[in-house]
């Protein structure tokens, strides 16, 4: 038989698990944020400079060379951004499902060996 404590210990937990989870999730999506906001600013800044670069350029040659590089430094950046990116959503998803998986290992039956 349930007594009311009981339940009224198991409420307290599953709103502290929910709070937690709540602040969590609100802290992962503020770093992807802010990594999404950090990369805009470099870009920007990237191209800024690369415009500089082109228009003091007198030949073709140091103009393609100048493009050609842009290309690849922008490319690297827009790799190793998407990589930190896409870690911290996985670290934001695994975040999230925590409490589930805390409540579901709660209830599910324990493996026994025979």
């Amino acid at each position: 038989m349930f007594k009311v404590d009981d339940i009224q210990n198991y409420g307290k937990e599953q709103f502290e698990t929910v709070l937690a989870s709540a602040t969590s999730v609100q802290n992962g999506i503020q770093a992807i944020a802010s990594a999404y906001g950090d990369f805009t600013k470099k870009s920007f800044e990237d191209t800024k400079s690369f415009v500089e670069k082109l228009s003091s350029v007198k030949s073709l040659d140091k103009a393609l060379e100048a493009q050609s590089d842009f290309a690849r430094s922008a490319y690297e950046t827009f790799v190793a951004e998407s990589q930190k990116i896409a870690g911290l959503y996985g670290d934001l998803a695994k975040h999230a499902f925590k409490p589930v998986e805390t409540l579901v290992s709660k209830f599910a039956p324990t493996a026994t060996t025979h």
